[in-house]
């Protein structure tokens, strides 16, 4: 089944940017075109394909036509940059192709800016998710890459060791004093973690509890703040307001300037990440995979590294 390209680039306008009106004002018609360009996709495919509100969101049909016309321009610009077509990477924004991709706050927050820096001739969509999750938006064909947790490839896709991010469980001078005094709760153990304030991202987060396990050997569930932001986690952390985990080159300097405290010396968390690409794009992201191996093992830890 092919599609209309003018039909693909409609939808996929109106899923970027959640609505008919951003989406006609970003292709330069009517909010009226827009409108009849979906209604013919969706008559072309047989069913629904955006769900109308505020913002629009895509069905899942919808999101994986989306994805489709995604692809599809990602191999026309690799067949582009093959054929060495004149002005092919350099005319303008019309000829940037758009690539969705999971990446974790952290990754985002410490070394993957330095890898879209480093790629040209492509405009980034990227889904913040947590590491342990980001391989689920490639198992439902809703992005063509993610950095995930190491382990098991995604069905379809080629998986490349990255390295490990290395957090550090820190926290303030202040706070160390009130909750881990060693005359009063017996410095940093079990009994006191599970009373101390700590800091989680969001639900999905499991690196506090999973730093608890692998020192004491206990799974705890002590009281917690959600803070959805990386740099937020240093500020809170600054603050006194918990303890957390925080990626070492995030907290390096506030830790030599005793801003921040190592709750445990030489006691930290590596967390092994994983480049994974959809195995049929793989080629036309080989320079976006060479850009994010290369800012990677700027800060990355190499696996095995004490």
């Amino acid at each position: 089944m092919q599609f209309d390209p003018h039909h693909l680039s409609a939808l996929t306008a109106v899923l970027r940017l959640g609505s008919f009106e951003l989406a006609a004002a970003d292709l330069a018609v009517t909010p009226s075109a827009i409108s009849q360009r979906i209604k013919a996709l969706e008559e072309r495919v047989g069913t629904s394909l955006i769900n109308r509100g505020s913002p629009c969101t895509g069905t899942s049909s919808g999101r994986r036509l989306a994805k489709h016309a995604e692809d599809v321009g990602l191999l026309e610009g690799l067949v582009a940059r093959d054929l060495a077509l004149t002005g092919a990477a350099t005319q303008g924004p019309g000829t940037l192709t758009r690539l969705r991709i999971a990446v974790n706050a952290d990754s985002l927050a410490t070394w993957f800016v330095a890898a879209m820096a480093a790629v040209e001739g492509v405009l980034f969509d990227l889904v913040i998710d947590d590491q342990s999750h980001s391989a689920d938006w490639l198992k439902r064909g809703e992005v063509s890459a993610a950095i995930t947790l190491s382990g098991k490839p995604a069905p379809g896709c080629d998986a490349i060791a990255l390295g490990s991010l290395r957090y550090i469980a820190t926290a303030s001078p202040d706070f160390m004093q009130r909750w881990f005094t060693e005359g009063v709760n017996g410095g940093v153990n079990a009994a006191s973690l599970h009373k101390a304030p700590c800091l989680v991202f969001n639900a999905k987060d499991t690196l506090q509890s999973a730093w608890i396990a692998a020192v004491f050997g206990q799974r705890l569930s002590p009281p917690c703040h959600f803070l959805p932001s990386s740099q937020g986690f240093v500020d809170a952390a600054r603050a006194g307001i918990g303890w957390g985990m925080n990626p070492e080159v995030l907290v390096r300097d506030h830790i030599r300037k005793r801003h921040l405290v190592a709750l445990l010396a030489d006691a930290p968390l590596d967390v092994p990440l994983t480049w994974q690409v959809s195995r049929i794009m793989a080629q036309s992201l080989k320079p976006v995979t060479l850009a994010v191996r290369a800012a990677a093992k700027t800060v990355l830890v190499p696996d095995g590294k004490p």
